[in-house]
């Protein structure tokens, strides 16, 4: 570094991160700890645990587990280095680093930024560069921190590799904590200035702050509540994995012992769904802890006597069983047209599901002949959402029939999502219901009036938009003009087209 350093200070002389004036510092540089420094939590398992198990599955997450008391004996008894080292072997040995990074791109920014703490981002947003030095492994938190939170230099530990995999050890100079933290800062600012604020959470961290001009404690507080989702730096609007909370030990063990459970109870709950008439799905989904909410006048069935057509059910679109549970509500079944739903899904649904293709002229044809037969439910955004936003409607279905009537879906799960980017979809619908009491509710708007309809000359788009608008009204949702092509580009590095046989066409969301 270029600046001489006042050598450190006791511990007692930190001034703690209230006293750290945020104003005038555009063209300063930050250093902060990661772990009870950036993030409320001072324990690094819950993102250990997730890595665990969308990438190793339940019994990963086992091994995870039962390392963890090794883990914190070496933590407490030899050195924070030793206990970080176990953790690191038990969750990544063997695991391909693609699937690492595809965990910590898709995964883990929605923890993460659920457990900002509140001061500490208010002097590092304020400086000009920003840089995080942490024990973590670089390939975990560096998508988070240069994605979200605008780190311009992520100084973490390195794995080790070989062949596309991680040997569960870690590369010299091995885990970043007390004087390897000092180094590697010292390196990384060779040629530079020292950085001007240094901010850590505990003794070892108290090297690195040294060679910074100023340095603050982050004082452990649990009364400290991490930064509300609207001060966010970066809405997350698409995220993957599984898991809906962030694992603790407590909760990982929980996950662990519910599973088997969970599937059997699951495998009933689908099988009350496929097998029983749609009248009385409602009431055993009940029995068995499905909770189902109907909201709003849905309108009668169809009168082929008069040759009267189905009516166009629009939904927002939360889980693959939108239109299952639509069907449950309104005690019949409603045939879905889907976008690439797996075969296993389709062989287990209770409804009639129709395939669209890629082609608009065939799919628009298709829609008409089963309106013609009866209602129809689509869901025009063309993928799942997770967070309280709406994706951009495809316009297609309004130019198809004037018989439309908007539903606002909408969902509550505790333990497991029921969608997924990156995974198999074969295994959405038994997610969904392993939670321990999902519930869905389902919301029937009033039918779109006549002259607000393509039919009395509204364009297609301005009827999509329109009845986006009411769904996100009704549910207090946010309107976007995000694309299945947005999400699956984000989370899972491609375009979301589903081949399911060479030579067939892909399937895909109309519109996108």
């Amino acid at each position: 570094m270029a600046e001489t350093i006042n050598p450190c200070p006791p511990p007692c002389q930190f001034p703690a991160i209230e006293k750290c004036r945020s104003d005038g510092r555009e063209n300063d540089t930050v250093v902060a700890d990661m772990d009870g420094t950036l993030l409320v939590g001072r324990s690094s398992f819950p993102y250990f645990a997730l890595v665990a198990f969308e990438v190793g599955g339940i019994f990963r997450l086992l091994f995870l587990l039962l390392a963890s008391p090794l883990a914190g004996l070496l933590y407490y008894f030899i050195s924070e280095s030793a206990g970080i080292r176990v953790l690191v072997f038990a969750t990544f040995a063997g695991m391909r680093v693609a699937d690492i990074e595809s965990v910590a791109r898709a995964v883990l920014p929605k923890f993460y930024s659920g457990d900002l703490h509140p001061e500490t981002w208010r002097v590092f947003s304020s400086c000009g560069k920003r840089c995080v030095l942490t024990a973590n492994p670089r390939i975990m938190v560096e998508a988070f921190l240069k994605e979200y939170l605008g780190a311009d230099m992520v100084i973490g530990t390195e794995i080790s590799t070989f062949k596309g995999r991680a040997t569960g050890l870690v590369n010299e100079p091995g885990i970043l904590v007390a004087k390897n933290k000092a180094d590697a800062l010292q390196n990384a600012f060779a040629l530079s200035p020292a950085p001007d604020v240094g901010i850590g959470d505990r003794m070892t961290d108290f090297p690195f702050m040294k060679l910074c001009k100023e340095s603050y404690m982050v004082p452990p507080n649990p009364k400290v509540k991490p930064l509300s989702i609207d001060k966010l730096p970066k809405p997350i609007v698409f995220h993957d994995g599984r898991l809906v909370q962030k694992p603790s030990p407590l909760m990982a063990l929980l996950i662990v012992l519910w599973i088997p459970l969970g599937f059997v109870l699951a495998c009933m709950r689908i099988a009350a769904g496929a097998l029983l008439p749609m009248p009385l799905v409602y009431y055993a989904f009940w029995a068995l802890g499905v909770r189902v909410t109907v909201k709003g006048t849905p309108p009668p069935p169809p009168s082929k006597s008069t040759g009267q057509t189905g009516v166009l059910f629009v939904c927002s679109h939360r889980t693959l069983l939108d239109p299952i549970f639509l069907s449950t509500a309104l005690g019949r079944p409603i045939p879905a047209v889907t976008y690439s739903l797996s075969r296993l899904s389709e062989i287990i649904s209770p409804i009639k599901t129709v395939r669209l293709s890629r082609d608009r002229v065939t799919d628009a044809n298709m829609i008409k002949k089963l309106l013609e037969e009866g209602d129809l439910a689509i869901c025009p955004e063309g993928t799942t959402c997770r967070e309280p936003f709406l994706l951009r409607f495809s316009a297609l279905f309004a130019e198809l029939t004037d018989e439309l009537v908007p539903v606002a879906m909408s969902n509550r799960m505790s333990m497991f999502h029921g969608t997924t980017a990156r995974g198999w979809k074969g295994m959405d619908p038994f997610y969904f219901f392993m939670n321990p009491s999902p519930a869905y509710q389902v919301n029937f708007l009033n039918k779109l009036p006549a002259h607000l309809t393509c039919g009395a000359g509204k364009s297609s788009h301005d009827v999509a938009n329109y009845i986006q608008r009411m769904i996100s009204a009704t549910l207090s949702y946010e309107c976007t003009s995000f694309t299945r092509k947005d999400k699956y580009r984000a989370l899972a590095g491609n375009d979301g087209t589903v081949n399911h046989k060479p030579g067939l066409a892909p399937n895909k969301a109309m519109g996108c």
